[in-house]
């Protein structure tokens, strides 16, 4: 009988642009791979559903976290893997959403600003700097980085395929995801890699 699989929920958080939906499409799919049901919650679909309605005062931004924090309980409590690319600006917020997810693991898609303007398809940090909008995270409206979460993902410095890697690598650590059979990597991949870490500065020396 296999044994059941423990749900748990990834929260990408960071500045807008700053890469969190990029890095949710390409995690999906490697969950799947390794068995896993798979929801993902991108914070400009969800508007456009699940929180159609909501503005963007400060209550209506934590709203509009609670209700994309309850589907990912659900899938949780459930065994899926729920994947959430949201701003979520607010640390409170998402703490609160913490402890009633459980199994959390955060993760600060930390991108500089000047980086994030420079992503912005939508052309929206143009027109929150030319004061056309109110209330922009990250112009006019603040964005409070975690405290303490699980995984930091410098977009600026390694590609999005090794984020989603160190991203997997961590979820594999917490216990949520095993690896695939054969996906070890030789030792001298291994030192590369733990050379570039180093380099980034995510491990010691």
């Amino acid at each position: 009988m296999s044994r059941a699989r423990k749900g748990f929920t990834v929260w990408f958080t960071g500045l807008p642009s700053a890469g969190k939906s990029t890095l949710a499409e390409l995690l999906a799919p490697e969950l799947r791979r390794r068995g896993h049901g798979v929801e993902v919650l991108d914070g400009d679909v969800v508007r456009t559903h699940l929180c159609k309605g909501l503005g963007f005062s400060k209550e209506d931004r934590d709203e509009n976290i609670r209700r994309i924090g309850f589907v990912c309980a659900m899938v949780t409590r459930h065994g899926g893997a729920a994947i959430a690319a949201a701003i979520s600006p607010y640390r409170a917020i998402r703490e609160e959403v913490r402890g009633k997810v459980g199994n959390f693991v955060e993760v600060y898609v930390q991108t500089a600003v000047e980086t994030c303007i420079q992503r912005d398809v939508k052309g929206l940090y143009k027109k929150a700097l030319a004061g056309e909008l109110k209330g922009f995270t990250g112009v006019d409206d603040p964005y409070e980085p975690p405290g303490n979460p699980e995984l930091i993902i410098a977009t600026e410095t390694e590609s999005p395929q090794e984020s989603t890697a160190r991203i997997l690598r961590k979820l594999e650590e917490l216990g949520y995801v095993e690896p695939l059979p054969g996906a070890e990597h030789a030792p001298e991949e291994e030192a590369r890699i733990r050379e570039r870490l180093v380099r980034l500065g995510y491990l010691a020396s």
